[in-house]
């Protein structure tokens, strides 16, 4: 595995490697000393065009606990305020040798420019309305520890489907675990044809109770230049996810940052079915795993997994 461009190019087998090295790594979590030489001498840039707390965060920290020099660029404040081009500031950043490039992108396809443009592993943090990977693997690391499997679970996402990278990586992600996904939300918000991808399409919360998973999107304001929904009160009254919706056995999910009061109201997110913090605990770990599969196992230069008593693991994709 070269590069993370999206869950698609993933099979159940490299998920679920991934995701036992999450869980190792959630071992290094509890110790005094959280850091690992993995990385030592290695140099990850993290090139964000878009606003970001949980993923950019989560990536910087993963990358320090993995003791790589971090490199971190927000697009406001550098050169591409002054019209510098995506490639030429890949170019630039090119000549400090990265291992890595970790991109957030408004324009879906960004990140696999990037992989053309570079000889460092490229991982999508984020590309339009693509795809966002790393985010549909922390999500089901997070339901792992929780169900312990998806095989046959039913996971509705509910929201606006239409807008949302997220909801592109988790349906694909959720469906190759083995789940039954159903998208839900207005005619409007759904994307034509999604059903192709293998899932199902509501377009009312009347057969919510059905899921095991209820997994809410964000109603993404932001990339709206048209009128998608009547209004915000009537999109609350038909799709809001709260207390009376949910019930006492389904387990609720969120990508984050979440609209409070409008897809989600106070009282399920602080309820005792939110996986919301768990969420985001596991950005952490996950994005560790993702880095470690991407330079230590499967880069040119391989450095032992954790404990320096193990010999290294097969490199995802390769045969053992």
């Amino acid at each position: 595995m070269k590069h993370l461009l999206g869950i698609e190019q993933l099979s159940r087998e490299e998920i679920e490697a991934i995701l036992d090295r999450a869980e190792s790594f959630a071992e290094v979590g509890k110790r005094d000393i959280k850091k690992v030489p993995t990385l030592r001498g290695r140099t990850i840039v993290s090139l964000f065009y878009e606003s970001s707390t949980r993923t950019s965060s989560s990536f910087e920290l993963a990358a320090k606990r993995l003791s790589a020099d971090l490199v971190s660029i927000k697009a406001a404040g550098s050169s591409v305020d002054k019209g510098e081009s995506l490639k030429d500031t890949v170019a630039t950043l090119s000549a400090y040798e990265p291992a890595a490039i970790v991109i957030r992108h408004p324009y879906a396809g960004a990140a696999q420019m990037v992989a053309e443009w570079s000889e460092a592993a490229v991982i999508n943090a984020g590309d339009g309305k693509h795809e966002h990977p790393s985010q549909a693997l922390l999500d089901l690391f997070a339901l792992r520890r929780r169900l312990d499997s998806l095989e046959g679970k039913k996971i509705w996402i509910v929201g606006d489907v239409l807008h949302s990278r997220v909801a592109r990586s988790n349906l694909i992600a959720f469906k190759a675990m083995g789940a039954e996904v159903t998208v839900c939300g207005p005619p409007t918000l759904i994307p034509r044809d999604i059903e192709r991808l293998g899932c199902a399409v509501s377009h009312s919360l009347d057969e919510l109770d059905e899921a095991d998973v209820v997994y809410v999107l964000r109603l993404q304001r932001e990339r709206m230049k048209e009128s998608f929904i009547p209004s915000i009160r009537e999109y609350v009254t038909h799709f809001q996810i709260d207390s009376r919706r949910l019930g006492p056995r389904q387990i609720l999910m969120h990508p984050g940052p979440v609209n409070r009061g409008i897809e989600l109201s106070g009282d399920a997110i602080d309820s005792p079915q939110s996986l919301i913090t768990e969420q985001v605990a596991s950005g952490l770990m996950v994005r560790m795993a993702i880095l470690y599969e991407l330079l230590a196992v499967g880069g040119e230069r391989p450095a032992p997994p954790v404990g320096d008593e193990s010999p290294p693991p097969t490199p995802i994709g390769q045969p053992a």
